[in-house]
């Protein structure tokens, strides 16, 4: 049966653990020299939707820092859906490489390249979810930390795909998780309850509430994310007045612990979101966490193209 990474719910706390636990093995054994090409002669083909320069550069690299190859397809080439159907693509590509990325709008989509799929594939991105995101994330608090569980991670924002996949990824590894979203942008309520769940399981709690203040108060992590996403556009007026009393300064700064960190998963809107004083300020990890979605991606990476390596 072939393995997919298409969201964090497929996956155990214990197997979240391993995969970061390789990401940080291959991340110190790149630093002390390189990795071991365990990916020779494999390629892995990276369908596009959206544009990105993490999610393309990282995966790119990663392969290259594994001894594999990587095929960049734009938009344009490919037309998922409508060009060609999604299953179409999927049955050709797994002729061709070894495993397929892919960065999409639609969620359905990437369940459908799996369904057809006969190599691994990885959500890149999608509408509902970013599981190799909070796979960075988490790496990163980890390198800060060392020991997550019991620690705060609070949310100003949007709840998107990047604040569901964070809340998953928190829930499983019993981090308390806390949202402040405006009326009308807060997570859905069947990702909400299944997170509820694992933090139920894992001891830890999801809160959502209303006001930034009230999510930031003696949190270990501020995390913020852009008020208009890529296809939102149209909605930039609306959402950035309703957004307006959300974003992470140095104000709300000092409602969470004085050791805090903050991440966001680019690209800002400098003085939107979040401010240039706390992006570039001292307790800002943004720049490392973007370095670690080469790491984290590795880790993925070899562990479906070439378990046990």
């Amino acid at each position: 049966m072939v393995r997919h990474f298409l969201n964090l719910t497929d996956y155990s706390a214990d197997d979240i653990r391993r995969l970061l636990q390789l990401a940080r093995q291959l991340k110190k054994v790149w630093s002390s020299g390189g990795n071991r090409p365990i990916l020779k002669g494999k390629t892995l083909g990276m369908v596009f939707q959206k544009p990105s320069l993490r999610t393309r550069v990282s995966f790119e690299m990663g392969m290259r820092h594994l001894g594999g190859d990587a095929l960049y397809i734009s938009p344009n080439e490919v037309g998922l859906g409508r060009r060609e159907s999604v299953a179409d693509v999927s049955r050709v590509l797994s002729g061709y490489v070894d495993g397929i990325m892919a960065r999409v709008f639609a969620h359905e989509q990437i369940l459908e390249l799996a369904r057809h799929s006969r190599v691994p594939v990885i959500n890149g991105l999608s509408d509902d979810v970013h599981p190799c995101q909070a796979m960075a994330d988490m790496l990163t608090l980890m390198e800060r930390f060392t020991e997550v569980r019991g620690r705060t991670v609070a949310f100003i924002g949007d709840g998107n795909n990047t604040a569901v996949s964070l809340m998953q990824i928190c829930a499983k590894l019993g981090v308390d998780f806390a949202i402040a979203s405006p009326d009308g942008y807060a997570l859905p309520e069947k990702a909400v309850a299944a997170a509820r769940k694992d933090a139920e399981a894992a001891g830890s709690r999801i809160r959502m509430v209303r006001e930034p203040d009230q999510a930031a108060l003696a949190a270990d992590v501020l995390y913020t994310d852009a008020w208009v996403s890529m296809g939102q556009e149209e909605e930039a007026g609306k959402r950035e007045k309703a957004f307006a009393g959300y974003q992470v300064n140095a104000a709300l700064m000092k409602k969470a612990k004085p050791d805090a960190v903050v991440l966001h998963c680019l690209p800002a809107h400098r003085g939107k979101e979040i401010t240039d004083d706390v992006m570039d300020g001292p307790q800002s990890l943004v720049f490392p966490e973007a370095e670690n979605r080469l790491h984290a991606q590795k880790a993925i990476l070899a562990d479906l193209l070439a378990p046990g390596a």
